[in-house]
C-alpha cells in the first residue's frame, strides 16, 4: 500500500519522511537555541525573533527537498548570495541582526544538505560549535557590546566644539544612560532641532533599554 504512487510520484517513503521530520525537529531546535536564549534575551525584539525562525524553517525545506537536485552546492552558494545582501526596504538591518540572519541560513543549510557521508556525530558537532560560538562571540566574555540610540535633541546652543562636555553631561542626565560618545548626525536651523546618536556600553543594571526605546524618535543598534 505504502509503494502506490500517484502521477509517478511515490505516495510516502517512511524512511525518508522519518529522516525529514528528525532533522526539521534537530534544525528547529538548534536555531530556536540561538535566537530565543542568545539573541533574544540581549534585543527584546520580537520581530527579528519571527524572522530568524521563519527563515531557517523555509530554507530548511528548500534544501532538503532539493538537495537530491544536481544543484547543491551551486543551490547552497545562491542563497548565500541572496540572503546575505538581503535588506528590506522600510528599514535598514543592523549588521549585528544581518550576522544572525546569516548564521540562522548557515544552520539550515548544513542540516538540509548534509548526505549520508556526513555521520551525524559531525553534524551534531558542527551546530553544537555554531551555538557555541554565537554565544561567546555575543557575550561580554570577549568584549563589551557597544549600543547606539538616536534622539531628536533641541537645545541647539550645545551643538558646539567647544561645548562638547556640556552636551555629553545634559545627554547622560536627559537619557539617564551612561553615554561614553555621540556624533551630530544631523542639524535643522528651521526647527533649532539635531539628531544625535548617542553610544554606550550594554549594562541592564544601568540601561534600562526598554523605556528609553518607548520616546518617539529612539531606536537602539548594535
Amino acid at each position: 500500500m505504502l509503494e502506490q504512487e500517484f502521477f509517478g510520484i511515490q505516495l510516502i517513503d517512511v524512511e525518508d519522511f522519518v529522516e525529514l521530520v528528525v532533522r526539521m525537529l534537530f534544525n528547529v531546535t538548534v536555531a530556536f537555541i540561538i535566537t530565543r536564549f542568545i539573541y533574544y534575551p540581549k534585543s527584546r525584539n520580537n520581530d527579528y525573533l519571527f524572522t530568524y525562525i521563519m527563515f531557517n524553517l523555509l530554507i530548511f525545506f528548500i534544501c532538503i527537498l532539493l538537495r537530491n537536485v544536481k544543484l547543491q552546492l551551486g543551490f547552497a552558494l545562491g542563497l548565500f548570495a541572496i540572503f546575505s545582501i538581503l535588506r528590506y526596504r522600510t528599514r535598514q538591518i543592523p549588521i549585528r541582526e544581518m550576522t544572525y540572519l546569516f548564521t540562522i541560513i548557515v544552520v539550515a543549510a548544513i542540516n538540509g544538505l548534509a548526505n549520508k557521508k556526513v555521520s551525524y556525530a559531525e553534524l551534531v558537532f558542527t551546530n553544537i560549535a555554531i551555538i557555541a560560538a554565537v554565544a561567546i562571540l555575543d557575550s561580554k566574555w570577549i568584549l563589551k557590546r557597544e549600543l547606539r540610540k538616536r534622539i531628536r535633541y533641541e537645545n541647539i546652543n550645545l551643538i558646539h566644539p567647544d561645548k562638547h562636555d556640556e552636551l555629553l553631561e545634559d545627554l547622560k542626565a536627559r537619557t539617564g544612560i551612561n553615554i561614553h560618545r555621540f556624533t551630530v548626525d544631523r542639524i535643522n536651523f528651521m526647527r533649532d532641532t539635531a539628531r544625535i546618536s548617542v553610544y554606550y556600553y550594554d549594562d541592564p543594571k544601568k540601561n534600562d533599554d526598554n523605556k528609553l526605546g518607548r520616546g518617539p524618535k529612539a531606536d537602539a543598534e548594535s
